[in-house]
């Protein structure tokens, strides 16, 4: 607080800028506003004065959202709004009608009558109505806070009280309803406006209004001697209701024509005092003309801002109404319609006519604009929440701010939890005084979602903790975890990275499985791999489209690698192609793609080629794959499946067959992602640990080891395979990794192909794939470390890059470390030497091809001999 005294509370809903607590049971809340919470057993709250506490435990309480849809949406449930919705029932519209408060009549307080009868009666009846309606649904304590394009709006329920006892009812605390409207009724009421005066900052300074909601909703009687400041007739209202329930009010009103038969001082208040307690409270305000009135209250009323937040949320433009000294909704759009006070229709009469759909007429004229009064700018508050006064406005248009968009910022009004509800249009009042400009011209603050804060956990909803970014297994998890596996996360899903033994750190157990794999065999859980089963009878042109090379001439029986680019022939995926039948397929795809890659596809299809037969399914929880690799992979696949021929001539590389194991259909393919002898083998997932279990017993004999990811990274990197993702960065085309075989020479067209040919795409200095081997033998390079010229000394900043580290590992085979790095021209710098800074160090690096283990591909049919 800029003064360092204590706040009170200023308004009674949602438009208060002060009363914060902080929530402590059931549930550590923040940041709450006091006047919109219900009080309820075993609540512990208290004032706050600064920052709030956040829980440093879970929320045990359930969020949720639904969804609805109706002809007409009616928001807030005041007179107007309780009519619209009437009005919209009986013509056969469903209808959803949602206010923020727990009972509907908006700011009726009961002493008004409504044809004839007690409003309350009116508000009771007309509920009832629409209640035994079973188009209406009626969403009390319920905030609509944004509205958006078509009819869209979302709507923050409170379903209920604090209590711990929400979630053990399985009962969520708040919900997000997500509703549709053909028409929104916007029927929001208004914002009264205080009166900046000096030391306006003080308890038992509020708003004429607030007072008397207080008074009649809870007996609250918000003092004993009572000014009452303003320049609205609604306040004198304010002051004989407060009079009648036994305090002593003085009215002080500017304005030369009495409103009232009552006593009023016609001048303006201009500054207030205290006496000094802890508390703070005023004692007594002065007048412009000297005049000093005791009082333990003062109350402000300077008019009324229609609450056209929701309007300006789908770009409806406000114009300003001299008449009422405000900004209301200035032109009609389509499918929303504003009645009542947020229209700027504050008689009770009109708001009633504008509800039925009838024309009001004009409103006469009952407010005289007054922003502020006399006094030190320093000590005239603008915003109450954040300390913003008239001199920060000051010195605001004195720094040249001319857009009350500039002031808003450089002054923080308006950003706090209540947005300029109360301070917002005065703000800009006062701006458009200091510039000499009219208040008309200078316009408004953007009025933006949402129109009270919103708690993180409402719109997460259940999509938290697990839920938020779902875990996915695969059938063998409950394995993984008892052979003591350590876990990452590849997309959504749960893989085993490693399998360290006693005493192992990750290196030494990828060490020792790349070893067992590269001498013996081993086994890799490869589920998650992206399936999608595309058939019909243009499948195969479908696929010629998409890859960079020839699908269709692929016979059923075999394999092909293939490659996915983007329009801008930029590398977007990578697998294999199983040919099933002439007009069936079975795509692979990397584990993290197989949903961008579906939605790839099915976009291609539906959008650009519909005429196309073919049909897309993810199969990728349906098929678990176990890669079986290394020289004595034969040997186990060979005892799964004694009847299949598995040599070199009857089974080579890149084809596959269907067989049975004990009745349990199986699919053997002969894949490699190492450049070793390997077979991929593949059963539907509730067979999945049985055959798991059968190859491990199979291969026990052989030494047979369980890798995970990291293993398997090696194993490819030493032959050069990219990893999707990793070793592109989506400015990477097959030929800048080293594959111009896989992009087709014969086809007409595929997705990709015209940028092949652009001057870019061809720059010999582009990113290309290669090798690294550190001089160092034993110096493992950093992931993403950067590459320059080789130098014995940096030059001075910015230092020219030519590329980045893509991948480093540990190689048993190789006996050392390596890399794979983008590096520009880097095909023709194979055989150089370049730099690698790390940690302050210039690393020299040599240049190689990216195909470091076995280059001539001996060893993917098994040791010779075999």
């Amino acid at each position: 607080m800029t003064l360092g005294r204590p706040r009170g509370i200023t308004a009674a809903w949602t438009e208060d800028p002060t009363g914060l607590v902080q929530i402590e049971e059931p549930f550590p809340e923040p940041m709450l506003l006091a006047s919109t919470i219900e009080l309820t057993d075993g609540l512990v709250a208290r004032g706050l004065g600064g920052r709030g506490r956040l829980a440093d435990v879970p929320d045990t309480a359930r969020y949720d959202r639904r969804h609805a849809h109706c002809e007409t949406l009616v928001i807030g449930a005041g007179p107007a709004g309780l009519l619209a919705a009437r009005t919209a029932a009986r013509r056969g519209d469903r209808v959803v009608l949602v206010d923020d408060r727990p009972a509907a009549g908006g700011a009726l307080l009961g002493t008004e009558r409504i044809c004839g009868r007690s409003a309350y009666e009116f508000v009771a009846d007309t509920v009832a109505e629409l209640r035994a309606n079973p188009d209406v649904r009626i969403l009390p304590r319920t905030t609509a806070f944004g509205q958006y394009d078509d009819g869209f709006v979302l709507a923050l329920e409170r379903r209920t009280d604090h209590l711990g006892a929400d979630a053990s009812r399985n009962v969520s605390r708040q919900r997000v309803w997500r509703i549709r409207a053909g028409q929104v009724v916007v029927a929001t009421g208004a914002h009264e406006r205080p009166i900046v005066v000096e030391d306006n900052d003080r308890p038992g300074i509020m708003l004429a209004a607030s007072a008397r909601d207080l008074l009649h909703r809870y007996g609250v009687l918000v003092g004993r001697e009572i000014v009452v400041f303003t320049t609205d007739d609604a306040a004198h209202a304010a002051a004989a209701d407060l009079e009648a329930a036994g305090a002593r009010v003085t009215v002080v009103d500017p304005r030369p024509e009495p409103v009232s038969g009552r006593s009023t001082h016609r001048a303006r208040v201009v500054g207030t005092s205290a006496d000094g307690s802890a508390d703070g409270a005023i004692t007594a305000v002065t007048l412009d003309d000297g005049t000093v009135l005791p009082c333990d209250a003062l109350l402000l009323s300077g008019g009324w801002n229609p609450t056209a937040h929701l309007f300006s949320h789908v770009r409806g433009a406000l114009r300003y109404d001299p008449e009422l000294g405000a900004f209301r909704p200035g032109e009609p759009l389509d499918g929303v319609t504003v009645v009542g006070a947020a229209n700027g229709t504050f008689d009770l009469a009109g708001c009633l006519a504008e509800g039925r759909g009838d024309s009001t007429g004009e409103q006469p004229r009952t407010t005289q604009v007054l922003w502020r009064t006399e006094g030190d700018p320093a000590k005239q508050f603008v915003d109450l929440q954040r300390d913003a006064t008239v001199a920060d406005i000051a010195r605001a248009v004195g720094a040249g701010m001319r857009s009350v968009e500039h002031v808003k910022r450089y002054t923080t009004i308006g950003t706090a939890h209540d947005q300029g509800k109360t301070s917002g249009v005065i703000a800009s009042g006062i701006a458009a005084e200091l510039l000499g400009r009219p208040v008309e011209d200078l316009g408004t603050t953007t009025f933006r979602p949402p129109y009270t804060p919103v708690a993180f956990a409402a719109l997460a909803g259940r999509e938290r903790g697990t839920l938020f970014d779902p875990e996915r297994t695969t059938a063998l998890h409950s394995w993984h975890v008892e052979a003591g596996a350590v876990f990452e996360d590849v997309g959504q899903w749960k893989r085993a990275r490693y399998y360290p033994r006693p005493g192992e750190d990750m290196d030494a157990a990828v060490l020792r499985e790349c070893a067992a794999t590269r001498t013996g065999v081993g086994i890799l859980d490869g589920s998650t791999l992206g399936k999608i089963d595309v058939q019909g009878p243009d499948a195969g042109v479908f696929l010629d489209r998409i890859y960079t090379n020839l699908m269709s001439t692929l016979k059923p029986g075999r394999v092909r690698y293939g490659v996915m680019c983007g329009l801008d022939g930029m590398v977007i995926d990578d697998g294999t192609v199983l040919r099933i039948a002439d007009d069936r397929f079975l795509v692979y795809t990397t584990t993290g793609g197989a949903a961008p890659i579906l939605d790839h596809l099915e976009e291609w299809l539906q959008t650009e080629w519909p005429e196309l037969r073919v049909t897309l399914t993810s199969v990728t929880e349906q098929w678990a794959t176990f890669p079986v690799v290394g020289p004595r992979s034969r040997d186990v696949v060979g005892a799964l499946a004694p009847h299949v021929d598995v040599s070199n001539a009857a089974f080579p590389f890149m084809t596959w067959l269907d067989t049975e194991v004990d009745g349990v259909a199986v699919r053997l393919a002969r894949i490699s992602f190492s450049g070793e002898l390997a077979w991929e083998v593949s059963v539907d997932g509730w067979h999945a640990a049985a055959v798991w279990r059968r190859l491990l017993d199979l291969g026990a004999p052989y030494g047979i080891t369980p890798y995970g990811t990291e293993t398997m990274h090696v194993l490819r990197a030493e032959k050069g395979y990219p990893i999707i993702g990793q070793d592109t960065d989506g400015t990477v085309t097959p030929q800048d990794l080293g594959m111009d075989w896989v992009v087709s020479k014969k086809k007409p067209d595929f997705v990709g192909k015209r940028s092949f040919a652009r001057p870019s795409n061809r720059d010999p200095l582009r990113k290309q794939l290669v090798g690294l081997l550190p001089v160092d033998r034993d110096l493992k390079l950093p992931e993403g470390s950067q590459i320059v010229e080789l130098t014995d000394e940096l030059p001075p900043p910015p230092v020219p890059m030519l590329g980045h580290v893509t991948s480093s590992y540990r190689s048993a085979a190789l006996g050392r470390t390596f890399a794979l790095a983008l590096v520009k021209g880097g095909h023709a710098r194979i055989g150089e030497r370049l730099t690698v800074p790390v940690g302050g160090a210039l690393v020299p690096v040599e240049v190689t091809g990216s195909v470091l283990f076995d280059p001539e591909g001996s060893r993917r049919d098994g040791e010779p001999g075999e």
